[in-house]
């Protein structure tokens, strides 16, 4: 049935009856009647109940609001439609739109108006160039006189020194941008969502997953080309471009973006390109001795910048910098300015923030797994990572490049990565346990903490099949909750941190990186079963709380109590919207594209059903 409805009056009745705790959302929460008589202005009615009906209902009066319409054709089947079919369609032809951002003009008017700008000294958005593209620097200077921008070029050479000195003024870095005729476009990208207005290192390759499977084939590859912009000018693929992330990378997945990519493509000359740049950031970011790679062969982060990491808000680290400032009988805020300034020389609090920046190069910020140590650290994941650039190398060359290309041979990149995974097997692999665990360079010994990242080397092929067969019958019933899999178990958050804080990558929280690469990991090993129990649960869970909280997905969830609801550090991006969300969150939408492709048609009925877990497993 289609019903013609004044939106305004509509809209204005269904939050009057149905919003009760007014939030602008329609949530199990809501204490109204659960039903509403939808009639139209020609006369006809229809009766929409309960939460989640009322909730499409509101979005779909808010959705025709938004595109200026003041009369919408409501399609009585959409407000009805299944929830597994509502959420996938929603991501596919409504969030990725909004997550969408481009560096040109009209993407730096929306940047203009990012919170992250409003704590700035001046009222215009600085705007860094890297210092060879002449093309990027004009094109925004010729903006400054229409737009509130300031244009700057970088140094040639850029110094964690130099980061340090534009701290205090931060801005946004520039990406690829191409002409087309007379006119400049900027090359499409992906943000996380909420707060992240920009570019993110690993969010972008896990939300492509999702984009490649919805078709989005030329978001994907904007993706990649944003990435070898960022290694060909910044010398790394960065945590984000913001000027305060220079000196930090993030986890490397840019052989496995440009692979699948290539897979629907088949542009053997964009190939050519960027596995040339591929291997210039496997050589130049990665493998440097004492930098990111240690002396027993593995591999580290380590970020490269000085000082407080400046995107945490005022107060983040007073409870580390308490004890310093009582010592000098200083309060915290002078401490702070003048150890920010060089006033003050303290060499624990320098290593103390050496570790804490490479917290957040790691993705995994933060967790107990690896505070405070992370840059002694050869984790697993990071290990796992580069086998996979390593054999991916080996398997472009050698079916796409007959065997030899920019004089490396695909034996070359055999041996890298033979030489690779007698490493982790001596250092990372616990024979005895049937488990990965990080190895400490200084200590000489594996970390026994038990996390998600143990499950890493499966995704890469790492494992043997013994390997594979001990890890997952170890490992899944110790991380297994009902959405999923957790940061951690229990147990190892327990022993460290038991009286103290939660730390969001730990236990109780789940994470879509985590579940899509553990997924792929039960797949190449043939554990079909265990992965389909697996994304079950993770989908139950965002299925659930979608249809009772007014479509939200958010960043992370408990995987625990199956929730949106997480009590941790930073809360949980995603969940602060009026009416509708605009765009979900990049990798937990692409988590569950991937999911229901990956999903036996047997399964999808009973996630429409919303089946809980236990009553399938």
């Amino acid at each position: 049935m289609i019903l013609k409805v004044n939106i305004d009056i509509c809209l204005n009745q269904l939050l009057a009856q149905e919003d009760t705790d007014q939030d602008k959302k329609i949530t199990i929460e809501d204490k109204g009647p659960k039903t509403f008589n939808l009639a139209s202005i020609s006369g006809e009615s229809y009766t929409v109940a309960g939460t989640y009906h009322l909730s499409n209902l509101l979005q779909e009066l808010v959705i025709a609001k938004n595109n200026g319409l003041k009369i919408a054709s409501l399609n009585t089947e959409v407000i009805e439609e299944r929830p597994v079919e509502r959420v996938s369609q929603m991501i596919k032809n409504y969030y990725w739109n909004g997550l969408t951002r481009t560096m040109d003009e009209k993407g730096i008017v929306s940047l203009i108006h990012d919170t992250k700008n409003e704590s700035l000294a001046s009222d215009k958005l600085r705007i860094y160039v890297p210092f060879n593209d002449l093309f990027a620097y004009h094109y925004y200077k010729g903006l400054e006189a229409k737009l509130p921008i300031e244009t700057f070029k970088l140094p040639e050479a850029i110094t964690p020194a130099f980061v340090k000195s534009i701290n205090i003024q931060p801005g946004i870095l520039s990406l690829k941008l191409d002409s087309a005729g007379d006119k400049t476009i900027g090359v499409p990208f992906v943000v996380p969502g909420g707060r992240f207005n920009e570019m993110y290192g690993w969010d972008s390759y896990f939300e492509s997953i999702g984009l490649l499977i919805d078709g989005k084939v030329d978001l994907a590859k904007g993706m990649a080309d944003n990435f070898q912009y960022e290694i060909e000018h910044y010398g790394k693929i960065l945590n984000a471009n913001r000027s305060y992330y220079l000196t930090r990378t993030q986890p490397p997945f840019y052989s496995s973006l440009i692979r699948e990519v290539f897979e629907i493509t088949q542009d053997k000359i964009w190939l050519k390109n960027h596995l040339k740049t591929a291997i210039k950031e496997y050589e130049t970011v990665w493998m440097v001795q004492g930098n990111r790679l240690t002396e027993n062969g593995l591999n580290r982060y380590l970020a490269e910048g000085i000082g407080f990491p400046p995107e945490c808000e005022v107060g983040h680290f007073d409870s580390i910098l308490k004890p310093y400032a009582d010592e000098v009988d200083m309060s915290i805020r002078h401490f702070e300015k003048a150890y920010a300034e060089g006033q003050i020389i303290n060499k624990e609090l320098d290593a103390y923030f050496v570790h804490d920046r490479t917290v957040r190069e790691s993705g995994h910020d933060t967790s107990y797994r690896i505070e405070k140590i992370c840059a002694d650290l050869n984790v697993v994941e990071l290990n796992a990572m580069l086998y996979k650039y390593e054999t991916d190398f080996e398997e472009v060359i050698k079916h796409e490049f007959n065997g030899l290309f920019e004089g490396y041979t695909p034996s070359y990149w055999e041996e890298k990565s033979k030489v690779r995974r007698n490493a982790v097997d001596k250092y990372l692999w616990n024979e005895e346990e049937g488990l990965y665990f990080d190895y400490n360079v200084k200590t000489k010994s594996q970390s026994l903490f038990i996390a998600a990242t143990t499950l890493a080397p499966l995704w890469a092929k790492l494992c043997s099949e013994e390997q594979a067969e001990r890890l997952i019958y170890k490992a899944i019933p110790m991380l297994k909750e009902r959405g999923g899999i957790a940061g951690s178990t229990k147990r190892s958050r327990g022993e460290i941190s038991e009286n103290r804080p939660q730390r969001q990558w730990d236990y109780p929280n789940g994470w879509a990186p985590h579940q899509m690469m553990i997924w792929k990991g039960l797949f190449n090993y043939g554990y079909i079963n265990e992965a389909q129990e697996l994304i079950y649960r993770w989908l139950f869970m965002i299925t659930k709380n979608a249809v009772d909280y007014n479509g939200t997905i958010p960043e992370k969830y408990d995987v625990v109590e199956a929730t949106h609801k997480v009590f941790a550090e930073y809360g949980n991006v995603g969940t602060d919207f009026e009416y509708i969300t605009q765009e979900g969150f990049g990798w937990m939408n692409a988590s569950y594209q991937y999911g229901l492709s990956l999903l036996h048609n047997s399964y999808r009925e009973k996630l429409n059903n919303l089946m809980p877990p236990e009553a399938l497993f």
